[in-house]
């Protein structure tokens, strides 16, 4: 326990303080027994009591049991190292250090000798710093000695100011009385204390002062010295009454009691009076009430007018203090008639009736009414005074506020100029005369050059420019008496008005105005009773946001655009003025703004897209703030207004020319049409057979009746299938084309039969229809050798001597032929085709029957003409001679030469 600990350098002040007495308690305990402790040096002073802000001086002495010199010291305060630069070396031994003590300095001061780099740091000596400041000397000292039933107590209680810094130390305050023959102490506050003296010292001197002590050191206050007499203050004067006189309608009597006796104090009195609810006081001049009194009559007060009144007093001397103010007194002054005249005003009404006005006639209590007005009476231009009773639940003419009174709304024409009189009375008499002219429409007076408005203080005030008026020969002064300041709510239609001299240029509104309400304000010169012309403004006491926003309807959408309308806020719900609109619409998350002027109820937004929707909204603003309306929702459109009908109307009209375009084409195209749609069947009968020997040069022989006498010429109509007559028949088209002979024997193949050209039937009929067409004669031709026709059995050939001779047969028919002769399909057609017979060509070279079919359907195609295959002769016939025409060899009649019998069969000829 004895042995020597050392202080750790960061140690917390609180803890390091309890540190050391426990070390100091054990030392002590154990000094007589332990002779081992030792000391390596100490710092001087010892805990010593430091003032903030002041320098401090500490000196370390080092033992030699320290085996270190003043250069191995150094000084901590708590664990911040003091710079070399404060330390002053006294010797080898003893190192000094100086400080500026403040509030945040440490309250550990250490010396430390420097331990080396394996051993810590080693504590010398270490001191408690205690900081504070020395007490302030305490100024505006003052003492009162205050009234106590009837007499003057004896505490005399004293008040003063004390320091402005924080008592960090313990302070004490002592407040000093001194008499001629005694002096006084008590205990006090920080700011207060009091004496006792046991008995007022009245008449006498005294002397008060303060003492402030703390360990820092003490400060007295300056002495007050006081005569007895101006410590006192008496309690107010007591059972104030006021006394109204029936026939002093401008006095009041006021009395009261003393409030402790002469003897004590001479007092003297105040007495200060206002009416009810205006607290406005009014005091009567001290002079009046400087004597010892108990009453006074207060004067040129207003006749029915109740007032309160209050009394105080002093030491007549003017020592010591007021006393307080005594309770409040009413009462109310008698009736006296009004002094003053009415207020007469009128409005004009806009009539339905053409050059007429109605005028609304008004008016407000006089000023000095001096009593409740009972009525009015009213006199217009010449007619008689009437008389307009008021109601008590109409008017208090009592009250401060002064309200409106309606008297008559008559019918005013714009060319009659009339004066309106009235007379104010109460209980008492009646009032002065006011009187009001209304002009003609076209002789009203000039009004003020301009007019303009500002708020200020929470008022609202109105400034304007007098009117140009120069002497005129109108039946008006040409001088302003007054001017009216009329204004009117527009939420509820309220109005009121004021009157201003002649001089003035601005008036703050008087009338109870609310805030973010619309206000038309007027101002009329008057003219000694003419009435100016008005000049109106709109002002506000005060703006907001609009309480709604716009009411937003689509108008029109577009395409590319919408048009949007809203309606105008109500002026009661504006708050203030519209100073712009904005326009905001979203569309696929981004929203665009448009701002647009206050005079603007519509507006047509462009460069939208196309079948989007919008969110759109507007936003009303005022200069203290906005309010949105209510989202609404649209889609523009797919297409322009038009569009779609131009669309429709476009197809319609290429719909149409199709149509049209496609019946021109059909009618011109009507023959090709029905032969697409009802092919023509080829009718043999309708054919005209010819023959012709190959040593014919000329024409084929026209075939008689005899040679075509087994054939039944039939004629069908391809369109309805029905049987055609013969007179049908010779109304048929037929155009004559001439085509040469080896062009028709090309195209049947002929050429390999005959050894010169022929022309054909239909070439040599020059008296044919011209208006026939190719396509409308088809020529048939066929080899036929000695009567013999596709199977049918052959004629026999002729006899050696005999003239007959192989002919061709042509037929030449009005109807084409049918698609599966024009495109033979088969073994059958390709074996006609391939017949050798066919095959042969002029010249004597045997050509491949798919040339002939090629030249076949190329002569076929160029002329328009249709080939009647028939079935070659086969190659093995016999031959046959007949003995005559038309006779067999046995002498039976044999078949015609021109047409034999179908062995295989023919496709049926309709």
């Amino acid at each position: 326990v004895c042995e020597f600990v050392n202080l750790p350098s960061g140690i917390m002040d609180k803890s390091s303080y309890r540190l050391l007495q426990l070390l100091s308690l054990a030392w002590l305990a154990c000094r007589p027994t332990c002779s081992s402790i030792t000391t390596y040096g100490t710092i001087i002073p010892q805990s010593p009591l430091v003032e903030i802000g002041k320098e401090f001086t500490a000196t370390c002495v080092v033992y030699k049991a320290a085996k270190a010199t003043a250069e191995d010291i150094y000084w901590k305060l708590k664990n911040v190292t003091v710079p070399k630069e404060q330390y002053t070396k006294i010797n080898d031994s003893a190192v000094s250090v100086t400080i500026t003590i403040t509030n945040e300095t440490a309250n550990w001061l250490l010396c430390e000798k420097k331990g080396s780099p394996l051993n810590r740091n080693q504590v010398i000596h270490g001191i408690l710093l205690t900081k504070g400041y020395p007490p302030e000397k305490p100024v505006n000292l003052s003492c009162m000695a205050v009234q106590s039933g009837r007499k003057i107590s004896s505490n005399v209680t004293c008040t003063w100011q004390p320091g402005t810094r924080d008592e960090i130390l313990k302070t004490t305050y002592t407040l000093f009385g001194s008499l001629i023959v005694s002096n006084k102490s008590g205990k006090a506050h920080r700011s207060s204390g009091y004496i006792d003296f046991g008995t007022f010292p009245s008449f006498m001197q005294l002397a008060m002062w303060v003492e402030v002590e703390n360990k820092l050191g003490k400060v007295r206050s300056d002495i007050l010295d006081i005569y007895a007499a101006d410590l006192v203050k008496t309690n107010p004067p007591s059972d104030v009454n006021i006394l109204s006189e029936n026939n002093f309608s401008r006095t009041l009597l006021v009395s009261w009691k003393h409030p402790i006796h002469v003897t004590y104090v001479t007092l003297k009195y105040n007495i200060r009076f206002c009416t009810v609810g205006s607290g406005d006081w009014t005091e009567v001049p001290p002079n009046d009430t400087e004597s010892y009194k108990e009453s006074f009559r207060l004067q040129y007060l207003k006749p029915d007018m109740e007032y309160v009144v209050q009394v105080r007093c002093i030491h007549h001397m003017g020592y010591g203090y007021w006393s307080d103010w005594s309770a409040n007194s009413t009462a109310r002054t008698p009736e006296d008639k009004p002094t003053s005249k009415p207020d007469l005003w009128r409005v004009i009404i806009p009539s339905q009736v053409k050059s007429e006005r109605r005028v609304q006639v008004m008016c407000k209590d006089p000023v000095e009414s001096n009593g409740r007005i009972q009525g009015y009476s009213i006199k217009i231009q010449d007619g008689n005074w009437e008389t307009v009773a008021v109601n008590d639940s109409d008017l208090d003419s009592r009250s401060q506020e002064r309200k409106i009174i309606p008297l008559y709304q008559i019918p005013w024409s714009d060319k009659r100029r009339g004066l309106i009189e009235l007379k104010a009375w109460n209980s008492v008499g009646e009032s002065p005369q006011a009187s009001l002219v209304i002009p003609k429409l076209t002789q009203e007076p000039p009004s003020v050059e301009w007019l303009s408005w500002f708020t200020q203080q929470g008022r609202l005030w109105v400034k304007w420019q007098p009117p140009n008026v120069t002497a005129t020969g109108e039946p008006y002064r040409s001088e302003v008496t007054e001017y009216i300041l009329e204004w009117v709510s527009v939420s509820d239609g309220a109005m009121d008005w004021q009157r201003e001299r002649r001089h003035t240029r601005t008036a703050a509104i008087k009338g109870n105005l609310q805030k973010f309400n619309r206000y038309n304000i007027s101002v009329y010169p008057m003219y000694s009773g003419w009435t100016g012309k008005p000049l109106t403004i709109a002002a506000f006491l005060e703006q907001g946001a609009p309480l709604e926003g716009p009411s937003v309807k689509v108008r029109r959408t577009g395409k590319n655009d919408a048009e949007l309308e809203w309606m105008e806020i109500p002026l009661d719900k504006q708050r203030g003025f519209i100073t712009n609109y904005t326009i905001f619409f979203i569309t696929g998350g981004k929203e665009h703004s448009i701002v647009v002027s206050t005079d603007t109820y519509s507006y047509t937004v462009k460069r939208m897209a196309s079948n989007s929707k919008y969110v759109v909204r507007v936003m009303a603003s005022t200069v203290q703030g906005s309010t949105n309306s209510s989202d609404l929702s649209f889609n523009t459109l797919m297409y322009a207004p038009g569009q779609i009908e131009a669309i429709v109307v476009s197809v319609s009209i290429s719909f149409l020319f199709s149509v049209v375009l496609t019946m021109l084409c059909c009618i011109y195209k009507m023959d090709s049409i029905k032969k697409k749609i009802w092919p023509p069947v080829p009718d043999p009968s309708n054919s005209t057979i010819a023959k012709w020997s190959p040593d014919f040069t000329s024409k084929a022989d026209t075939p008689n009746e005899s040679a075509l006498g087994d054939v039944s010429i039939v004629e069908v109509d391809v369109f309805d299938r029905k049987s055609l007559c013969e007179e049908d028949k010779a109304g048929l088209p037929l155009k004559k084309d001439k085509y040469l002979s080896e062009e028709h024997s090309s195209g049947i193949g002929g050429s390999s039969c005959l050894s010169s050209p022929h022309q054909s039937v239909s070439d040599s009929d020059e008296g044919g229809d011209e208006g026939q067409t190719t396509a409308s004669t088809v020529q048939y031709s066929s080899v036929v050798a000695s009567c013999g026709y596709k199977g049918q059995t052959p004629c026999p050939l002729p006899q050696s001597g005999s003239s007959q001779t192989p002919s061709f047969t042509r037929s030449e028919s009005t109807q084409p032929l049918l698609d599966s002769e024009e495109h033979p399909e088969g073994p059958e057609s390709q074996r006609y085709l391939r017949n050798p017979y066919f095959g042969r060509l002029p010249g004597g070279n045997n050509g491949d029957s798919g040339d002939l079919e090629d030249l076949n359907q190329m002569e076929m195609k160029k002329q328009g003409l249709a080939l009647r295959r028939f079935c070659p002769l086969e190659e093995d016939f016999q031959q046959t001679t007949p003995t005559e025409e038309g006779h067999s060899p046995d002498g039976q009649p044999g078949p015609d030469p021109s047409y034999m019998p179908q062995l295989s069969g023919y496709r049926p000829q309709c």
